[in-house]
């Protein structure tokens, strides 16, 4: 009897050690930190155009050591940075998360509206009177669920200049969110009532001045700028205070140079540090995202000197910050990823200056609508606003007037169409029924959200832009703005590629299974287990 007493014994602590070491190697299995990038409007071509002159230990690491998901696709249209930001991290897309974009026509307050926008909390560490918060996003992050997951003992943190660039990926439970307000970064009462007091000592330092004491020019000598245009084109914006869009730069701000992304991971790193990131018994997440790629874009496009230069040195700023995660966590001991919230097409004035297929949408749609509405059928605004492509309906005046819905549609439709810009216009509720070919199609299903998209659809032609032959932009669903890099890099990833189409919502799930927590509430992707099963 004493014998069978003590194999019980023995069997019983003997199990729940064996229970208690399984779920320490469970643990140890984990990167002690999951840090995912987003490069605002970085296109893909972007990591092989430069590749011959970039160095060792940044692109070229990330595609030498890491696993890079050659055809990565975003999954909606519009293709724009709020949207994208919370489609990485949440797996989701517009019709469920709710951002319809950087902001929209809110029919209950009948204005437009930041994706940001809060009146319920207030600024901390500025003077702003609006302050921001994660609110308008409908479902959870990666980070709400890795927080929920370990009781909130796992910490999420977000940086980045652009404030929808650093919130939304953060999600809702959040530890802290930090975006950019006259080279300082700042946050709201949602997170906390004060500034920390290492991000208050980040402040006191003059950046610009650190960083660009003699104003923007290239790394190396311009001559040698061979796969970019000349400096100087007439398609090519310029910087306040300055008289032609060339080299060097000495009126450039610091967020719109490359320099807001050596800013940005500066501030990174002193986050790691502060919040104690990767040090605890669970995952951390950072979330960073490097703003400055973007507005380069929009002043000069993609075939400038200047967006050659910003990506040799966001070259070097990577591989800076990679021997920092080195020395901080060990080649092994965290994940990296990085991606882009949306691509770019090239500049109108480029294309047509070698005869390719391109041309401006002239402005004042809604007031040329409106015009030519009110003389058919005598109601004086039919269209109330105009935001990320879509125009939104007054169904007050369509009341008045009796108009029937289909009738309007199909007669803005035509007279849009006249315009060789303008390739379909479509009925947002009606998408489902639409001849248009995939994957546009669901493309523009995934970003109709009921309450917060317009009414009608207007899809441009390819290589076409509103307003202006100069600069460049996004938002369309045409493979120069939804194809995207995404590479991965560290803990458990082996050296590879595939060329099979994954799409943006696949970023959240992988990183869910990875971290064995439950994926976001709203998502629809699915996990690349070529990352994921490694």
């Amino acid at each position: 009897m004493k014998k069978i007493l003590f194999l019980l014994v023995v069997f019983f602590f003997g199990t729940n050690s064996g229970h208690a070491q399984n779920t320490k190697t469970i643990e140890q299995q984990k990167p002690k930190i999951v840090v995912g990038m987003m490069v605002d409007q970085m296109r893909w071509d972007y990591l092989y155009k430069y590749r011959n002159r970039y160095g060792e230990g940044g692109f070229k690491r990330l595609i030498r050591d890491g696993f890079s998901c050659e055809n990565t696709m975003i999954k909606h249209a519009p293709t724009i940075t709020a949207i994208g930001h919370s489609s990485v991290w949440t797996g989701s897309v517009p019709a469920i998360h709710g951002i319809a974009g950087n902001d929209w026509y809110d029919r209950e307050w009948g204005k437009s509206i930041s994706n940001v926008e809060d009146s319920t909390s207030t600024a901390v560490g500025t003077s702003s009177k609006f302050s921001k918060s994660p609110n308008n996003l409908l479902v959870t992050t990666i980070g709400d669920e890795l927080r929920i997951a370990t009781n909130f003992q796992s910490k999420v943190v977000s940086v980045a200049i652009k404030d929808r660039a650093a919130i939304l990926p953060g999600g809702h439970a959040a530890n802290g969110a930090f975006w950019n307000e006259n080279n300082k970064f700042v946050t709201s009462s949602y997170y906390m009532n004060e500034l920390p007091d290492w991000v208050k000592e980040f402040n006191k330092t003059d950046w610009q001045k650190k960083l660009m004491p003699n104003g923007w020019n290239t790394l190396y000598p311009i001559n040698t700028y061979t796969l970019s245009d000349k400096d100087d084109k007439d398609y090519e914006n310029v910087f306040k205070g300055e008289d032609k869009p060339v080299f060097p730069h000495l009126k450039a701000g610091l967020t719109g140079t490359p320099f807001g992304s050596t800013f940005t991971l500066e501030f990174a790193k002193r986050a790691i540090d502060g919040y104690g990131l990767g040090k605890g018994a669970f995952t951390d997440i950072l979330a960073v995202s490097l703003s400055s790629p973007d507005g380069i874009g929009h002043q000069f496009g993609p075939t400038s000197i200047e967006i050659e230069d910003n990506y040799l040195r966001l070259d070097k700023d990577l591989e800076d910050f990679f021997n920092f995660l080195d020395k901080k966590f060990g080649k092994d001991g965290y994940l990296f990823f990085i991606t882009a919230d949306h691509g770019g097409n090239q500049s109108p004035g480029f294309l047509e200056e070698h005869k390719l297929p391109t041309g401006v949408v002239p402005g004042k749609m809604v007031e040329n609508l409106n015009e030519l509405l009110n003389k058919q059928f005598g109601q004086p605004k039919l269209i109330m606003a105009s935001s990320n492509g879509q125009l939104y309906l007054n169904y007050e005046e369509m009341e008045k007037g009796k108009i029937r819905r289909d009738v309007l549609v199909s007669v803005i439709a035509k007279e849009l169409k006249k315009d060789k810009g303008i390739q379909n216009v479509f009925d947002n509720e009606k998408l489902a029924m639409a001849s248009l070919p995939e994957p546009a199609k669901t493309m523009y299903i995934n970003g109709y959200h009921p309450k917060r998209s317009g009414d009608i659809v207007v899809i441009k032609s390819a290589g076409w832009k509103n307003g202006s032959r100069m600069g460049a932009t996004h938002g369309d669903w045409n493979p120069y703005d939804a194809h995207i890099p995404l590479v991965w890099m560290g803990k458990g990833i082996k050296p590879g590629k595939t060329n099979r189409t994954v799409g943006m919502t696949d970023i959240a799930p992988t990183v869910a299974a990875i971290l064995r927590v439950q994926m976001p509430s709203g998502c629809i992707g699915e996990v690349i287990t070529e990352v994921a099963h490694q």
